[in-house]
């Protein structure tokens, strides 16, 4: 866990940073900000997508993942239910808090260095990918925190927990997180984080924290691909 605990800590840190930054950043410099890590979002997600797409043994399960998923989250109604959470502890001049976690959440945790890094450290013993992803997550979070304040700090024990469970998975069964598992998370969250990027750029108003039940629907067909 030596790996999952640097990286909360460095998405502590860089919070602490960037919230000290905050008032001192003209309105210009954030609507940069949101610009650049709307960017840097539609990269990364295009990225883990593609990648994993020639990886996929059932091309057609993201799609049905996605589906199935947005309707599940919609009828949750996950995001309104997430912003309205968010809203009650929000200042008058930190609007927009909510969307910034759910995208940050996004960032950090729906990602390969996130995602294989537990796995490879609970199985091998290496924290190399966990080093490089908190060394990202240093730097995005310092940029999320000036942007958003110091409410981006709650995004700290939500990859915790998240990596957490990787870890733990994996170190009760190596076969439970397979490549081939991997790989169809990997897909349908990285159109999830371009989604987010999207948001940043104020293209759209996707609401992609209704999407997150899709990432359980690789995870229940693969549980039922065991058993029959």
């Amino acid at each position: 866990m030596l790996g999952t605990i640097v990286n909360t800590c460095t998405i502590v840190a860089g919070t602490l940073i960037g919230a000290w930054l905050h008032r001192g950043i003209r309105e210009r410099y954030k609507t940069a900000l949101y610009d650049a890590l709307g960017l840097a979002s539609l990269a990364i997600g295009l990225n883990a997508t593609l990648q994993n797409l020639p990886k996929s043994q059932y091309p057609v399960l993201f799609i049905i993942a996605l589906a199935v998923g947005t309707v599940v989250g919609t009828w949750l109604d996950i995001d309104g239910r997430f912003h309205r959470l968010v809203a009650k502890h929000e200042s008058e001049g930190k609007r927009g808090l909510a969307d910034g976690l759910s995208t940050a959440t996004l960032l950090y945790c729906v990602g390969p260095l996130s995602m294989l890094g537990p796995v490879i450290a609970a199985l091998k013993g290496d924290h190399t990918f966990l080093f490089t992803n908190a060394t990202l997550d240093l730097v995005t979070s310092t940029v999320f925190a000036s942007t958003y304040g110091l409410g981006m700090i709650l995004a700290a024990p939500v990859l915790f927990l998240w990596q957490g469970m990787f870890y733990g998975v994996a170190l009760l069964s190596s076969q439970a997180v397979s490549d081939a598992l991997m790989a169809e998370l990997l897909i349908p969250g990285g159109l999830m984080i371009m989604g987010s990027g999207l948001n940043l750029l104020r293209l759209t108003e996707l609401k992609t924290l209704n999407m997150l039940p899709a990432l359980l629907v690789p995870v229940v067909w693969f549980l039922l691909k065991a058993m029959f």
